[in-house]
């Protein structure tokens, strides 16, 4: 069996991940570039933590600059076999208000400027996207806040927008009407990614606002969302302590496949494959591409 270790990626307003104990940080290069930050590794009741804020402390990085190959690739490194995406988003429902946490099952993806695969010229890949996250680790994220009291839904659309500007109004009617749950700027390409990494993926969307379709939302500010962040990020601390008191210590094999997502992906033949790219997927598809 394969030792559990829990990666966290904090959104906005996450830039520390409180409760972390026998903290250590390192700088980890990746032959993708520079990720967000350096990663911070620690424990939780004994459960091996790696931390990473995508946007860098003091929210350096916009939505479009985040190295989003680079954060996953230096994650699998780290040795996470778990991974949970922690991030600030828009709501479509009534039924979301601010506060309220959305565990996403499926993903829509509207960005348009960023490198979405490892994969590409040299060795091609295509992963089954279909069931985007991990169900598994979806259901130990809800046991955790059903626990600790955290307002949230287990399931809904999360639409990705490039950004940085926040939605027109034509475009959040769009989105509203097509049934979406939430809308965020960060989610995808990382979730693509982090299945292409074998990685078992799950995101919790926190909402900070009713996005601009609300008629008393009209105008999402900076000032508002942060006036919700504080608070969901002390609900967020919450929400990963028990996460991480009550996961299990050695890794579950995913339903959906998510860990073992290579096995049938690669359709370039041995003899086509380009050494230097296979040389930068080392961590991320050693294990197929050495095996």
């Amino acid at each position: 069996m394969t030792k559990a270790v829990l990666g966290i990626i904090g959104g906005s307003g996450l830039y520390d991940l409180p409760g972390l104990e026998n903290v250590r940080e390192e700088r980890i290069e990746s032959p993708w570039g520079d990720p967000s930050g350096a990663i911070r590794f620690g424990d939780i009741a004994g459960l091996p933590i790696v931390f990473l804020p995508r946007h860098d402390k003091g929210h350096r990085l916009s939505p479009t600059d985040i190295n989003y190959r680079a954060n996953i690739d230096v994650m699998k490194r780290a040795g996470v076999t778990d991974l949970v995406s922690l991030s600030a988003c828009g709501s479509y429902k009534e039924e979301l208000p601010p506060g309220t946490f959305v565990i996403v099952d499926q993903f829509v993806d509207r960005t348009h400027n960023r490198a979405t695969s490892f994969f590409g010229t040299g060795c091609v890949a295509h992963v089954s996207m279909a069931h985007p996250v991990a169900p598994r680790l979806c259901m130990r994220i809800a046991e955790a806040a059903d626990a600790e009291s955290i307002p949230f839904v287990r399931g809904g659309t999360y639409v990705c927008m490039e950004g940085p500007q926040f939605s027109t109004l034509a475009e959040s009617l769009t989105y509203k009407n097509l049934g979406y749950s939430v809308v965020g700027m960060t989610n995808l390409p990382e979730a693509k990614l982090a299945r292409e990494a074998e990685l078992c993926y799950a995101t919790v969307a926190m909402v900070t606002d009713f996005d601009c379709w609300h008629p008393d939302h009209d105008a999402v500010t900076v000032q508002d969302i942060i006036r919700v962040l504080t608070a969901n990020a002390e609900k967020a601390a919450r929400l990963v302590g028990r996460l991480a008191r009550d996961f299990p210590r050695e890794h579950e094999e995913c339903p959906a496949g998510s860990d073992r997502a290579l096995d049938t992906a690669i359709i370039t033949a041995p003899e086509a494959r380009d050494p230097a790219l296979l040389k930068k997927l080392d961590a991320v598809a050693g294990r197929v591409l050495n095996g």
